[in-house]
């Protein structure tokens, strides 16, 4: 077929980094937003990336996911604290031919949108990116960026998965094609799980918790955890993989992760999806990860203590 049609659906650094070089590299491409869409069409987008830059002068974007026009791919770029949106979100896209590409942190996401758009093909969409929204519809890309695609509910790599990794990889993407999604998805959480919640705790960028002994030290031992989940749930871990996120981290332009920036700004944590799937989880196959639920418990009482009445 000729180029694929895209929607976007959450105009952050994500989004706007995936979808401006889908968009940069021809494909049609529309933006679902709230309160970017009025600089979005008149002023366009704006992505600075190692990939390459790319500047949009007209975007065509809206505020009503009903007035997009027909589109072959849905790219889920939300954070996972609007996924209560996503029957609302996703209803018009609720048929077979469409793919939807969940491009969320955490565990149980694509199973969410796959409830709210019965008969369309579900993708997860694992980015390991350090990318910063800097203004309405301008993204920096900071480091690294490649993408691991796999269909929810399948156990092989399937047709859907192979045509956006094509079309990511044509725009200069980096993508893994993956058989097995929550195998995937729990790979991702040996990363996401110790650096977004000690960033928020201890008020530190990765380059400063992977720099002092302890906090390190502290780190490896929430991968550990993590690692024990993914075995009791029949996911193990290859050996070396803590050590080569490790490594990456020791490599990564010191970044600040999106959860501490959430916390910073003043917006809701996505503690459900990051935390709170993956511990009841590995407990329902009798595996505690308690340094996990540790963390958990202390970002639950940060974030709800900052909306309490003075």
């Amino acid at each position: 077929m000729g180029a694929r049609r895209y929607a976007l659906i959450g105009p952050g650094a994500v989004g706007l980094l995936y979808g401006g070089r889908l968009a940069a590299a021809g494909h049609e491409l529309h933006i679902v937003g709230r309160s970017d869409v009025e600089h979005l069409r008149s002023r366009g987008l704006v992505l600075e990336s190692s990939y390459g830059d790319v500047l949009l002068d007209t975007v065509s974007a809206f505020s009503d996911v009903r007035d997009v026009p027909e589109v072959d791919v849905v790219l889920v770029a939300l954070k996972t604290t609007a996924n209560r949106q996503l029957p609302e979100l996703l209803a018009p896209f609720a048929r077979r031919r469409t793919t939807i590409v969940m491009l969320q942190n955490g565990l149980g996401v694509e199973a969410r949108a796959a409830r709210a758009a019965p008969g369309a093909t579900v993708l997860g969409g694992l980015c390991f990116v350090c990318a910063l929204k800097v203004g309405p519809g301008h993204a920096r890309h900071v480091d690294y960026g490649p993408i691991t695609l796999a269909e929810h509910g399948a156990s092989s790599v399937t047709e859907a998965v192979s045509a956006v990794a094509d079309d990511l990889e044509a725009a200069g993407v980096e993508v893994t094609r993956e058989a097995d999604l929550f195998a995937a998805r729990w790979r991702k959480l040996v990363w996401n799980i110790p650096y977004n919640g000690l960033s928020v705790l201890l008020d530190a960028g990765t380059d400063e918790l992977m720099a002092d002994t302890e906090t390190r030290a502290l780190v490896v031992d929430l991968m550990n955890d993590v690692a024990d989940g993914a075995r009791a749930c029949g996911r193990p871990l290859s050996d070396g993989f803590i050590a080569q996120m490790l490594d990456m981290t020791d490599a990564m332009v010191p970044y600040r992760t999106s959860m501490k920036t959430d916390y910073d700004a003043g917006r809701p944590l996505e503690l459900g999806a990051i935390y709170g799937a993956p511990v009841k989880t590995a407990a329902s196959a009798g595996c505690r990860m308690q340094r996990v639920e540790f963390l958990w418990r202390a970002l639950q009482f940060l974030d709800s203590r900052r909306n309490e009445p003075h």
